[in-house]
């Protein structure tokens, strides 16, 4: 057994900002984080790769790279929380205590949820941006492409940024008509959802990009089944019920998504899964000395790394007020951030709070597709992840 005055679960964009801004504001705190990974990639990065304009490769680093110095790496999964006793119970067996825990592991991808999925993804068509493992296949499926259906999907419930199921299909589709062969490919959305973004002013600018593509949505289609060998993707409508079929020559698959097993079954967790935390303050609801950021918690906002960046500052505030026995004054107000890729130049920047308002970082209108905004995300972005956030200075 080991104890450590502040124990992070994740050692992925949340927890090494947090743990990189706590070591900034006080080097002589004792943190440990509990990460099994050697790799940390920066995601956001994979929707460009499976448009075949980077490497996977370029989007990860050595994790060893970006623990803060001081910080005691833990390379083994979190098991089990005990809060009442203020201990996690590690997969090797361990028992670590802390005096403040901090729950950022992400969220989980469930692509046993879908029926074939998990066996045919990455090959024969079947091919999918969210994992290391897979994202090479979507370059692969949509250069080899040349006529047939292409299918995109975005399932029900909550995913990692809301936006990037349609961005590869926007890509692809820029793809399919820069090289010629836009006419004989029929560019089909699907999405469990009613529209297709959650804030007004964006939806109404991405349904004038889906209308100028001739990218056809279907709204109310959630994926179930992957029949490989035949090439249809099985869906429920999600209002009827009703079992509908669609043929495909390739389908990039949006898997579905939930918190991590091992925080959905603790107490730590609300009806739905997630680390319940007070939205504003980001403190556990029932435990004074938890906090949760990312994709792992409740907070009612799209689970992005633009989000983190601004949860991560009102976190540390509110953990360092409270161990000085003071008042939790800092307040996060739902920022999240969506970079939109609409095709090869061109990309609308979504900003919004919890109010679902606009809160734009740049002196002009974010709905309009932009050259400027594209490249910010190619190169701006991740040069601001790599040397900013991750070490608690953006």
């Amino acid at each position: 057994m080991s104890h450590h005055q502040i124990a992070i679960v994740g050692g992925g964009t949340a927890g090494i900002t947090v743990a990189a801004r706590l070591r900034n504001a006080d080097p002589s705190l004792d943190i440990a984080i509990i990460e099994p990974s050697e790799k940390h990639y920066y995601q956001p990065l994979w929707t460009l790769v499976g448009g075949g304009i980077f490497k996977p490769e370029e989007s990860g680093r050595d994790e060893a790279d970006f623990i803060p110095y001081g910080t005691t790496w833990i390379k083994d999964f979190a098991e089990s929380f005990s809060p009442n006793t203020n201990s996690i119970v590690m997969r090797g067996g361990e028992t670590i205590t802390y005096d403040y825990l901090i729950v950022a592991p992400g969220i989980q991808l469930n692509w046993d949820q879908v029926r074939g999925l998990k066996e045919s993804v990455g090959k024969d068509g079947v091919c999918s941006n969210y994992s290391i493992d897979t994202v090479a296949s979507t370059w692969e499926s949509i250069r080899n492409l040349k006529e047939g259906v292409a299918l995109f999907t975005q399932p029900a419930g909550a995913v990692k940024c809301g936006g990037a199921p349609q961005k590869i299909c926007y890509l692809a589709e820029d793809y399919f008509r820069r090289n010629g062969v836009r006419d004989k490919i029929d560019v089909i959305f699907t999405l469990a959802g009613p529209r297709l973004f959650a804030v007004d002013r964006y939806r109404e600018a991405l349904e004038q990009v889906v209308e100028r593509k001739g990218v056809e949505p279907r709204f109310r289609h959630n994926l179930v089944e992957i029949r490989s060998a035949s090439k249809e993707a099985v869906y429920r409508h999600m209002d009827t019920d009703e079992e509908i079929v669609i043929k495909y020559d390739m389908i990039h698959v949006t898997p579905p998504m939930g918190a991590p097993d091992f925080v959905a079954s603790s107490e730590l967790a609300n009806e739905a899964g997630w680390v319940d935390v007070d939205k504003h303050t980001l403190k556990h609801t029932r435990f004074e000395n938890i906090y949760a950021l990312g994709d792992a918690s409740s907070l009612p906002t799209s689970k992005t790394a633009a989000a983190i960046r601004k949860q991560a500052p009102v976190l540390v505030s509110n953990l360092l007020a409270s161990m000085r026995h003071e008042p939790a004054l800092a307040s996060y107000d739902g920022y999240t951030s969506c970079p939109v890729v609409t095709g090869y130049d061109s990309l609308v920047l979504a900003e919004f709070d919890y109010s679902g308002q606009p809160a734009e970082t740049f002196p002009f209108d974010q709905a309009k597709e932009r050259f400027s905004m594209f490249m910010l995300k190619k190169f701006g972005l991740p040069a601001l992840y790599w040397h900013g956030m991750l070490r608690g200075r953006a």
